[in-house]
């Protein structure tokens, strides 16, 4: 019952902070104004994603407080976070130079890591390898992708809200299937936490994320996958799988853009998810068939590999080839002069 209330309070925290972001951003002209790169027609006030960072660590503090949540997972992903977040923001008021941010990232992907316990072991064909130092600085770049590709898929009204709702969602039946719940707090919390945002960003969002949410939400989302990870190999798969919808887009449109020799940190609108909203000509068929997918699609295939049905990588393939297909269908990466 305590957990329950604390939830409640999340949720509320995030609500009427992004209702108070809001009305700050209008009073101080915080607007992402639209563009030739932009998903949007009207100019919105951003920056809302700041009350999904305020309400979540919050949240982890009292999951701290109630012995729900080590000391080095609270470190590792409160110091992470709040860096990510403080970046974001301050790249949504004037702009950081991209090299900085780069920087930013790393350090908040090396201080995420050695907090929760370094490289976890990986399991592969059903071997756990220990990748040792090499793996340390894999996932250091995983981490650093992950809060980036979030950023950029953070392009159209409910989209990444949607995405990390569902996400953890699935991940608490992973949890629950696989008899590790002990590690359901977290994803529980940050469900609340971007629910009460998600009020303001469903489609025709009233308030936009922002850099500060986006990254932070891509950073704390892969912590989690590393903590699971480090609890049972098994759950890295699971999570990979989960986050499918936003790791093949993101990573097929980059390896295009890259290909073509464009600068891949410059604003556009090739991804596959922006390519599908134009055509349908609406933010929200995209969203809700992203959730669609998440829970009809890959959940399952998570459930499979936790519960050692099948092997993570196999899974993972098996989950990607239609999301993939769908990528090129809906010309992920594809020059936009061309389309």
């Amino acid at each position: 019952m305590t957990f329950l209330w604390l939830l409640l309070a999340v949720f509320v925290v995030s609500w009427g902070l992004t209702f108070v972001l809001r009305r700050y951003a209008l009073a101080n002209s915080l607007m992402d104004t639209p563009n030739e790169r932009s998903s949007h027609s009207v100019p919105t006030p951003r920056g809302g994603g700041v009350a999904i960072v305020v309400s979540f660590l919050l949240a982890l503090l009292i999951l701290r407080g109630l012995d729900l949540m080590s000391l080095a997972t609270l470190v590792g992903l409160l110091g992470s976070g709040l860096l990510v977040a403080l970046i974001g923001f301050a790249d949504d008021h004037g702009h950081i130079a991209a090299r900085w941010r780069l920087l930013g990232h790393f350090a908040a992907s090396i201080w995420a890591l050695y907090w929760l316990g370094g490289s976890p072991g990986v399991t592969l064909f059903g071997v756990t390898l220990d990748p040792g130092w090499i793996g340390n600085i894999l996932f250091v770049l995983y981490l650093v992708w992950m809060l980036n590709l979030y950023n950029f898929m953070d392009g159209i009204d409910g989209l990444a809200s949607a995405e990390a709702i569902s996400v953890c969602l699935g991940m608490l039946l992973v949890y629950w299937f696989s008899a590790n719940l002990e590690l359901a707090w977290g994803p529980l919390a940050l469900v609340a936490a971007v629910a009460g945002f998600l009020c303001w960003n469903y489609p025709p969002a009233k308030i936009f994320m922002g850099d500060a949410g986006s990254g932070f939400l891509g950073i704390v989302l892969a912590g989690m996958s590393i903590e699971a990870a480090s609890k049972s190999p098994e759950l890295l798969w699971s999570w990979l799988i989960m986050l499918g919808v936003f790791i093949v887009d993101a990573t097929w449109t980059l390896m295009r853009r890259l290909l073509r020799g464009e600068k891949v940190y410059e604003a556009h609108r090739s991804h596959g998810y922006q390519y599908a909203s134009r055509k349908h000509r609406s933010h929200k068929t995209v969203t809700l068939a992203s959730i669609t997918i998440n829970f009809v699609w890959l959940m399952p295939l998570s459930i499979a590999v936790a519960s050692g049905w099948i092997s993570g990588f196999f899974g993972m393939v098996v989950a990607y080839a239609p999301l993939l297909f769908i990528a090129r269908t809906y010309k992920a990466g594809e020059s936009e002069q061309v389309v």
